[in-house]
């Protein structure tokens, strides 16, 4: 979860929000009926993704009794006059059913480059709905269009992104993690839960594998993110909520091993069910979630896996060398926290990504230049681009210190340590820097330019990523939340833009909008690459707007100078 370094076990937001959260006005009272089910025994909808040229997963969950024939139609027309393929369906062994759902898959191969198909499942004289899918295209493609969320916190509000998109043609959804939330009711993410009738199930933090099953299937239910999966293939990467916040290669600062037991079979419970429950190929090892598709001649996506294989354990608050009320001016000071950040933010050994990992990037990329591919697109679950706080000691308003400082304990300590020069969010690129310029050189030795689109941070984010050196590496298009609450969300503080702050702060920071929900639209073509950050009026109301809150245009490298990001609309 985005935050400034690490709070508490069951996280918290930013120290400004905190400070803010007793000034925010309070929700209206209005209580919505829950979204009804679809009748029959395919309430869960339909799903395909991790498309390639000749294959693909379709997917969907089953609620009977008895022993009924589940089948499967491939056809290249809605209307399905030409069934490409008719297969028998079963669940897996082992599978869990949840009140009754078993979800059922099949990876469908043999098919053709760049054709879209229809598909529909058949059980005891009942049919779904129709799914609309496509395989990744070979040879010359003059456009594609992609889809990208982030963050979807059920409880918080409605699927309103997941709708907007299901409506706009896309070629290809990608998810770049927070999925799902493991939280139980009463935690993280869930004030308005009761209020929109969108309470979790388990109420209780997820910790089994049924507790998993439970939390996906509840999000299969919902018709707006039903209606996004039917509408195009996806391609899903986890962050750390499919399993528990802030989750590392030896556990999780969401996982107590004394209360919640050992921590890899939580893991491996979250996988078995993120696997059972999502239009994904299987993988083995289970936290294997990586790996590089190629759109024609046009593109190479490749997908990334920060969280399970190689991280090493976020850095907390504990590392910070000073008393954060220390004068930053004083150079025994300023040498401390200079010291801490070379030789412990700045450890060699502090990891994102496994070497076998960095080496399958580094070869895609290089394939990718060799055959002449004008971009290569980075599905990344973490901000990429450097991210210094602000100095909320100068450029928040007196009223909002003066109340930070009232409110005292971590809210008045975090606001005193950016006064240091310190990095907003250890938990992301800037918490691992060294292994950030290795995937830097590794894009370098391949010749590579790449565009990133990163979730995690329920923010919009442009950026112009630079190496340790100063050199252009690329463009970093951080995707909003489709409904998880900013840090920022709870501060009632007009005329207080912390999203300005930061984009003044920093660099690399085009552009930063702490607060909109929405999603990120991707338009590939031969000469340009178009990014549209849009975002909803609300996710509060079923009812919404929808409109860019801006307009990105990046141009390819193709061997020269890697290009800055230009803002056309």
């Amino acid at each position: 979860m985005f935050k400034p370094f690490t709070l508490t076990r069951r996280g918290a937001l930013l120290a400004a929000a905190g400070a803010g959260a007793g000034l925010a006005a309070c929700s209206e009272e209005v209580r919505f009926d829950p979204l009804p089910l679809p009748d029959g025994p395919f309430k869960h909808g339909v799903a395909s993704g991790d498309p390639d040229q000749t294959s693909l997963v379709v997917w969907t969950a089953v609620t009977a009794e008895g022993d009924a024939r589940t089948t499967l139609d491939i056809a290249t027309e809605e209307t399905f006059n030409t069934i490409v393929e008719t297969r028998d369906l079963a669940p897996r062994d082992g599978v869990i059913a949840v009140n009754g759902a078993r979800p059922m898959k099949a990876l469908i191969e043999g098919l053709e480059p760049g054709r879209e198909y229809f598909y529909r499942f058949h059980h005891g004289g009942e049919v779904s709905p129709v799914g609309k899918t496509r395989t990744l295209p070979d040879g010359p493609v003059d456009r594609f269009r992609i889809a990208a969320f982030s963050c979807s916190n059920y409880p918080f509000g409605f699927f309103n992104a997941y709708r907007d998109a299901a409506n706009e043609g896309f070629d290809l959804m990608v998810h770049l993690g927070d999925y799902i939330y493991e939280y139980g009711h009463g935690g993280y993410g869930t004030e308005d839960a009761e209020r929109l009738s969108r309470v979790p199930d388990p109420m209780h933090e997820t910790l089994s594998e049924e507790d998993y099953a439970r939390r996906h299937a509840l999000y299969c239910s919902d018709p707006d993110l039903q209606a996004a999966k039917a509408a195009a293939p996806w391609i899903l990467i986890w962050d750390d909520h499919e399993t528990a916040n802030d989750s590392w290669r030896y556990g999780a600062e969401n996982h107590d091993p004394e209360t919640e037991g050992d921590w890899f079979t939580r893991r491996d419970n979250a996988l078995r069910a993120y696997h059972d429950w999502l239009p994904v190929r299987e993988a083995e090892p289970l936290k294997k979630r990586y790996g590089a598709v190629e759109i024609g001649d046009l593109a190479t996506l490749v997908f990334l896996e920060t969280r399970l294989t190689a991280r090493s354990e976020e850095l907390t608050l504990d590392s910070f060398p000073i008393d954060p009320a220390s004068d930053p001016e004083d150079p025994e000071n300023r040498a401390a926290v200079q010291r801490w950040r070379d030789e412990v933010i700045g450890d060699p050994e502090r990891r994102l990504l496994s070497e076998d990992q960095r080496a399958f990037v580094g070869g895609a990329l290089a394939a990718s230049v060799q055959a002449g591919k004008p971009w290569r697109i980075i599905a990344n679950q973490v901000l990429m681009g450097r991210l210094e706080a602000p100095n909320y000691m100068t450029q928040t308003p007196l009223w909002l210190r003066a109340y930070m400082r009232l409110r005292g304990g971590f809210v008045w300590e975090f606001a005193q340590r950016t006064a240091h020069d310190v990095p907003m969010n250890l938990d992301s690129w800037d918490g691992f820097p060294a292994d950030r310029e290795r995937f830097y050189q590794t894009a370098r030795e391949a010749g590579a330019d790449f565009v990133v689109i990163t979730g995690d941070t329920h923010n919009t984010w442009v950026n112009d990523l630079h190496d340790g050196q100063g050199n252009r590496v690329g463009t970093e298009f951080g995707v909003t939340s489709v409904t998880s609450p900013s840090p920022f969300e709870a501060v009632n503080a007009p005329g207080v833009d912390f999203g300005k702050m930061a984009e003044d702060r920093n660099r690399e920071i085009l552009r930063n909008n702490a607060w909109d929900k929405g999603y990120t639209r991707l338009t590939l073509t031969r000469d340009e690459l178009i990014a549209e950050q849009m975002i909803l009026s609300t996710i509060k109301e079923r009812e919404f707007a929808v409109r860019p809150d801006g307009v990105w245009r990046v141009r390819p490298a193709n061997g020269g100078p890697v290009p800055q990001v230009e803002k056309i609309g």
